[in-house]
C-alpha cells in the first residue's frame, strides 16, 4: 500500500521553506520536499528531502511508485531576470517540468479515483500592460485583463495556467470514458518580500534589496526609477493564501485563477519606508531601462476582490505591520547575529 504524501517542488526557495513550516502544523502527512538544489538542513526534520530534477521522469516514476501523491505544490521555476538571459532553460523548467507534473497529477487523480490537489503560485509577470498611460488608467487589474506578457517568464506562467484549467476541465475530452480530473487552483503573487530569505534575483526584487543592503551598511543602486510603483506582500501573507485556497471547498472557487495582495507602494514610498529604521541607508536611483520597462508592464495594484468573495481571502500584514513587525526586526536580527 502506498503511503499518502505532499509533494513540494522548488522547496528550497523563498516560498518552499515558509511553505513548509506553515505545513507541518495543518497537516499529519508527510512532506516530500523535491529540489535540484540541496534541501535546506533546517527542513530535513519536518520532510522527506529528495534532491532531484522535476525534469527527471525516472524520478518522478519511482516518486508514485512508492507514494500516492494528495496534493502538489508546484513552486519550482527560473525567476524573470534569470529567464530573460536562458528563455530555452527557463521554457524547459517552467512550462516542460510543469506539464510533467500536470500529467503525474492526472494519471494520480485518476488512479486513485480522487482528485490530486494541484497549487501553482503565478505571477504579477502575467500582465503586461502597453504603457505608462493605461498602468495610470488602469490602476487595479482583474486577472482576465491585460494578460500580455513581455517576459518569457510571464509567458510560461500564463500558459502554465491554461494547462492547468486543461487538466482540470478538458483533459482526455474525446474519450469514451472522461477521467477523474485534477483539482487545479491557482494564485498570481504581486511582489514577494521575505525577512529570512535573500532575494534571489526577481524583478520586482528592488524593494526586499533595499532592506537588506541596508541592514548590512551597504549603499543599494535602485534599477527602476522613484515613481514606478507595483503591488507587494510579505512572505507570511503568502503562505496565509496558499492554504487558504488549499483548504476552500471546491464549490466556494468560481474561478481557477486568483489575485492575491496587500500594499502598493511606490520605489521612492519603499524607500522612505527604508530611511525610516536605517536613515543611514545609502540608496540611489540608477534605473535600468531594459529592466524598468519589465516592471513599468505590470500593473501598480491587483484587483483581489474576487479571492475575497469566494474564499474570505485578506491579508494580515498591510504596509505599516509588514516593515514594523516582521520584515525590519527579522532582518535586523538576521545580520546582526553574523
Amino acid at each position: 500500500m502506498r503511503k499518502k504524501v505532499i509533494l513540494i517542488t522548488g522547496v528550497s526557495g523563498e516560498i518552499g521553506q515558509a511553505l513548509v513550516n506553515s505545513l507541518v502544523k495543518q497537516t499529519d502527512l508527510p512532506i516530500i520536499a523535491l529540489d535540484i538544489a540541496p534541501i535546506p538542513e533546517a527542513l530535513h526534520s519536518l520532510v522527506i528531502p529528495m534532491q532531484g530534477d522535476i525534469m527527471d521522469k525516472s524520478l518522478l516514476s519511482r516518486l508514485v511508485s512508492e507514494y500516492e501523491v494528495d496534493t502538489i505544490y508546484h513552486l519550482a521555476a527560473l525567476l524573470s531576470t534569470r529567464s530573460e538571459f536562458t528563455p530555452e532553460a527557463a521554457h524547459k523548467v517552467n512550462v516542460e517540468g510543469t506539464l510533467g507534473l500536470l500529467n503525474l497529477a492526472a494519471e494520480q487523480s485518476d488512479w486513485r479515483d480522487e482528485p490530486v490537489k494541484f497549487i501553482f503560485p503565478s505571477s504579477i509577470a502575467a500582465y503586461g500592460l502597453p504603457d505608462l498611460d493605461t498602468k495610470t488608467t488602469y490602476t487595479r487589474v482583474r486577472e482576465w485583463e491585460w494578460n500580455n506578457p513581455r517576459t518569457m517568464y510571464g509567458c510560461n506562467k500564463l500558459y502554465c495556467e491554461q494547462l492547468g484549467i486543461y487538466y482540470s476541465k478538458y483533459y482526455r475530452q474525446l474519450a469514451a470514458d472522461l477521467p477523474v480530473m485534477l483539482d487545479f487552483r491557482c494564485l498570481r503573487f504581486p511582489g514577494l518580500i521575505s525577512a529570512f530569505t535573500a532575494p534571489s534575483g526577481g524583478t520586482s526584487d528592488y524593494g526586499p534589496e533595499m532592506l537588506h543592503h541596508a541592514a548590512q551598511d551597504k549603499p543599494y543602486a535602485c534599477f527602476v526609477r522613484e515613481d514606478v510603483r507595483i503591488p507587494f506582500m510579505v512572505m507570511p501573507d503568502a503562505v496565509k493564501s496558499i492554504l487558504m485556497l488549499t483548504n476552500a471547498p471546491k464549490s466556494a472557487l468560481k474561478h481557477s485563477v486568483y489575485n492575491v495582495t496587500s500594499f502598493s507602494l511606490s520605489a521612492a514610498e519603499f524607500r522612505d519606508w527604508v530611511l525610516k529604521y536605517f536613515p543611514n541607508a545609502q540608496i540611489t536611483f540608477q534605473p535600468d531601462v531594459k529592466r524598468q520597462a519589465i516592471v513599468d508592464s505590470w500593473p501598480a495594484d491587483l484587483d483581489d476582490s474576487a479571492a475575497r468573495r469566494n474564499w474570505a481571502w485578506q491579508p494580515d500584514y498591510d504596509a505599516v505591520r509588514s516593515f514594523d513587525e516582521y520584515l525590519v526586526p527579522n532582518i535586523r536580527q538576521r545580520y546582526q547575529a553574523k
